[in-house]
């Protein structure tokens, strides 16, 4: 059995180019999360849903999607453990034809925990019971490279790593005032962003280069708080193919890793809004950054 959610689509969660932001599909899966956990686990709603932290989060983007009143989201258990469970999620509308149009999948690995004793819990028979209905269990898959953010980061030299300061914003923090899981995916993309302005900054209109993000993991490994010091983010080439690249990237707090992120990015023709191999002088710029 699979939960299905209609999530309302904003003018504010659209890009330069009209489509829904990277980030903001985060929150539509978010709130599909909540909607099952509510709806089919009306007893175990606090632990469930406010008394358990994101630990990794696995996003392939498929297709754009525009503002319209809604979209429907499918929400179901992939993998239930003694103290974390897995959920999958699809995003897709279903045109005229009657054919599904898939715009994301996702994965979320969801762990409760007792925030007042600071730990992680078990979950319980009533849980497991809950979630056991929403079962399909995956098939068994090779990860993508670029969904190993792990086994990514093999920091390179300070010169190959590109800083940003993340502020953390009031409207960030969760009731628990841990900066909510959505907000990572926010902090990696401007990170991006600034090491794309630093890194093609320089270069002719000519040779710029369209790209789109395709697969975006995070790993959350510390909570990061509200407080004026801001968290740094550094950003990195690690990868550099065809037509497409991965950027990897972390935020630390004195020398301590919070979380982990790999993005691939492709870049293509707006054209025939494909996938196209960059410019030449755009190439060399990510060659110039990987290391030997």
């Amino acid at each position: 059995m699979r939960h299905l959610y209609a999530c309302q689509v904003r003018w504010a969660d659209l890009d330069v180019l009209g489509h829904v932001n990277n980030v903001a599909y985060l929150d539509y899966v978010q709130e599909a999360r909540t909607d099952m956990l509510r709806t089919h686990a009306p007893e175990q709603r606090d632990a469930l849903v406010e008394g358990a932290l994101i630990v990794r989060n696995d996003v392939t983007y498929l297709a754009p999607l525009m503002l319209q009143d809604s979209v429907a989201i499918e929400v179901w258990v992939t993998e239930i453990k003694a103290a974390s469970f897995t959920l999958a999620y699809e995003v897709f509308d279903v045109d005229p034809d009657g054919n599904r149009v898939v715009y994301l999948r996702a994965t979320s690995v969801t762990a409760p925990f007792l925030f007042g004793e600071a730990r992680p819990r078990r979950l319980t028979p009533a849980e497991v019971e809950v979630l056991t209905r929403f079962l399909e269990p995956a098939e068994p898959t090779t990860p993508a490279r670029s969904a190993q953010p792990e086994r990514a980061l093999r920091l390179p030299t300070p010169q190959r790593t590109h800083p940003w300061e993340a502020r953390v914003r009031f409207t960030d923090v969760d009731a628990y005032q841990h900066v909510n899981n959505v907000t990572y995916f926010e902090y990696f993309q401007e990170a991006r962003i600034a090491t794309f302005r630093r890194l093609f900054g320089d270069l002719p209109t000519a040779e710029t280069q369209s790209v789109v993000l395709a697969q975006m993991s995070v790993e959350y490994r510390r909570p990061i708080v509200l407080r004026p010091a801001p968290y740094l983010v550094r950003s990195w080439i690690s990868r550099v193919g065809r037509s497409s690249y991965d950027v990897a990237a972390e935020i630390v707090d004195d020398g301590t890793v919070m979380a982990r992120s790999r993005a691939t990015l492709v870049t293509f023709d707006t054209t025939t809004q494909r996938a196209a191999q960059p410019t030449e002088a755009y190439r060399d710029v990510l060659l110039a950054e990987l290391q030997d």
